[in-house]
């Protein structure tokens, strides 16, 4: 009976001793769970705020080509023998560039490709039109010294 009493008396003593020794990795693992819950929450903000940040920029800047497409569509309706052939076709193509891109798609691997095709399109009209005109908002290649 005795040696089973001390059985029991080194089951209780191991059992503290693996309790305090769970300690560290029971705490260790409830830390890692709710920081992950709130990195999930937070990510999940930070995400739509960016989203919500780059979806503005995307439609002003697309707001602003429109802008331009309609103004010189009027000034070609008012005086069409002021833009050449070139140009009018230049501005016709900006104008199904900014139709085709999908607004309600923004996953669409396209979208990139549309956006560089309008801005290079917008460089070609305004130089054949010899206008200084510039959309502000997107970044402009930084010059480059050696």
């Amino acid at each position: 009976m005795d040696s089973h009493n001390q059985s029991k008396n080194s089951n209780s003593i191991e059992d503290i001793f693996d309790s305090s020794l769970n300690l560290e990795q029971t705490h260790l693992k409830e830390g890692y769970d709710e920081g992950y819950a709130h990195g999930l929450a937070t990510g999940k903000e930070e995400a739509k705020d960016v989203g919500l940040k780059h979806g503005f920029e995307t439609g002003e800047e697309l707001g602003f080509y429109k802008g331009c497409v309609d103004v010189w569509n009027s000034a070609i309706r008012i005086a069409p023998t002021r833009f050449s052939a070139r140009v009018r076709k230049g501005i016709k193509q900006m104008e199904e560039l900014i139709e085709k891109y999908p607004v309600n798609d923004p996953e669409n691997e396209s979208v990139q490709e549309i956006m560089e095709a309008l801005r290079l399109k917008f460089r070609i009209i305004r130089a054949a039109l010899g206008v200084k005109l510039e959309y502000d908002g997107y970044p402009k290649p930084t010059e480059i010294e050696f």
